[in-house]
C-alpha cells in the first residue's frame, strides 16, 4: 500500500516510514527535501497521487500560540484538501493526550489541527499519545540559564518507535475517528525524569527547580483518562539505551 508520511523526516516520521517499509508498504515522505511544502501546498498533489492513506506527524517547534495555530491550520488545510483531491481513503493524525485539557500555546495549534481533520471530507483517525521519553530533554533544552525550571506533575512517557508502530498498524485499517489513547507503561515525575537525564549525562548539568505550572500540566492533565493500549519500554529502559548511543 502506498502511504504518505507528512513530516517524514522528523523524530516520529523517520520511524513511521521505516516501520512501513519493513512491513512491505510503500511510504512516501512529504517534506521540503522531497519537494513538498505543507505550508504552501506545493508538491502535495503529485506526492499523494495513488496514495491510499496518509499519516500526519508534521510538527513545528515553538512556544508561541500564533506560530503553532498558524502552522497547524495552514498545513492541516492543505493536507486535507490535497488528500481529498487524491481520493485518499484514510488520514491518520498524531495528536497528544491532554491536548484538550492542558492550556498550552503549542497545544492550541494541535487542537486546531484536530478540528480541521474532523471537519474534512477524508475519512480519519486521530491517535492521541502521551509525551515521548524525549520530553524531559526537550523541556531542559527550552530553558536557558544556570537553573532549569521544570513543571511539577506526572506524565506517562512512551517510546517513539512504539508510537510509529501503532500508526503503521492503524493506517491500512478502516478509519475509526478518535482511537483509544496510547500511553507508556508507567507514570513518571517530569522533574525526576529531568534529574535522571542530567545525572546520566544526557543533558547539561545544572540544578533543577520544580515549579507549579497552571493550566493543567502540573495537575495530571497529561495523563490518559481511560483504558487503552500501553507501550512496553519504560523511561529507565529508554535512558539506559539512549545515553550510551549518544555518548559514543
Amino acid at each position: 500500500m502506498k502511504i504518505a508520511v507528512a513530516g517524514g523526516t522528523g523524530v516520529a516520521g523517520r520511524l513511521v516510514a521505516e516501520v512501513l517499509q519493513a512491513r512491505g508498504h510503500a511510504p512516501v515522505v512529504l517534506s521540503r527535501g522531497a519537494g513538498v511544502d505543507l505550508l504552501s501546498g506545493s508538491g502535495l498533489d503529485a506526492a499523494l497521487a495513488g496514495a491510499e492513506a496518509v499519516i500526519d506527524v508534521s510538527n513545528v517547534m515553538t512556544m508561541r500560540k500564533s506560530v503553532s495555530v498558524g502552522f497547524f491550520d495552514t498545513a492541516g488545510r492543505h493536507l486535507v484538501e490535497a488528500a481529498e483531491r487524491a481520493g485518499v481513503r484514510h488520514l491518520v493524525t498524531l495528536s497528544i493526550v491532554g491536548v484538550d485539557r492542558v492550556k498550552s500555546a503549542y497545544y492550541a495549534g494541535k487542537l486546531r489541527q484536530e478540528e480541521i481533520v474532523r471537519g474534512g471530507a477524508v475519512p480519519w483517525t486521530v491517535l492521541r499519545t502521551t509525551q515521548f521519553h524525549e520530553f524531559a530533554g526537550q523541556m531542559l533544552n527550552s530553558v536557558p540559564g544556570p537553573i532549569a525550571t521544570v513543571p511539577t506533575g506526572r506524565v506517562q512517557p512512551i517510546a517513539v518507535r512504539e508510537v510509529a508502530e501503532a500508526l503503521a498498524d492503524i493506517a491500512p485499517r478502516a478509519p475509526q475517528a478518535m482511537a483509544p489513547e496510547l500511553a507508556g507503561p508507567q507514570t513518571e515525575s517530569l522533574v525526576d525524569m529531568a534529574r535522571r537525564l542530567i545525572a546520566a549525562g544526557g543533558a547539561r548539568r545544572r540544578p533543577v527547580l520544580p515549579l507549579y505550572f497552571p493550566g493543567g500540566m502540573s495537575s495530571g492533565g497529561l495523563l490518559p483518562t481511560g483504558t487503552g493500549p500501553r507501550g512496553t519500554q519504560t523511561f529507565a529502559d529508554w535512558l539506559s539505551e539512549k545515553i550510551p548511543a549518544t555518548s559514543a
